[in-house]
């Protein structure tokens, strides 16, 4: 267990913060995520490179999203504002990777969580649904303003970048 800690405590303690924000619950939901993967070990099937990290990648991003229905933190609803109109793509080539990361826990929960279920763990509308107790559409919705905010962060970003050059 110390060698699987050393090689991949960081990778999945950085899919933890993308769900939680509070670095004392990253920690414990790291730990209960670590414990579930000792313990379901015999469950993992090895498919090629990479595959026991994605593996536990989804193990550790399904505890976080327990966590934070048990702490009831989880979806924002908004149902009294309208859809927003989206937003288009910004270029993100010149932004660093940990800025991106950032970006995205400053999303309320509700908008990140679907973010990272649809965006990074390929979840669909259905699945989301699913797990977090709502609808497909507002899963839907939850992405698209999601989207929608972070475009505006990184547009302000690009704006900023290009004043101080």
């Amino acid at each position: 267990m110390a060698t699987f800690y050393s090689l991949y405590a960081p990778y999945l303690k950085g899919v933890c913060s993308l769900y939680i924000i509070d670095s004392n619950d990253v920690k414990d939901v790291l730990q209960e995520a670590l414990i579930r993967i000792l313990t379901h070990v015999d469950d993992f099937q090895y498919q090629g490179p990479g595959s026991l990290q994605a593996w536990a990648g989804r193990i550790v991003a399904n505890e976080a999203v327990r966590h934070l229905k048990r702490r009831q933190e989880l979806v924002e609803l908004r149902p009294e504002l309208p859809d927003m109109a989206e937003e288009d793509d910004p270029p993100i080539a010149d932004i660093p990777p940990e800025v991106i990361h950032d970006m995205i826990r400053q999303l309320p929960t509700g908008y990140r969580t679907v973010f990272n279920l649809y965006v990074l763990e390929d979840k669909s509308h259905d699945e989301i649904a699913r797990m977090l107790g709502i609808t497909p559409g507002t899963s839907t919705s939850q992405l698209c303003r999601a989207k929608n905010l972070l475009a505006k962060m990184i547009k302000a970003y690009n704006q900023q970048n290009q004043q101080q050059r």
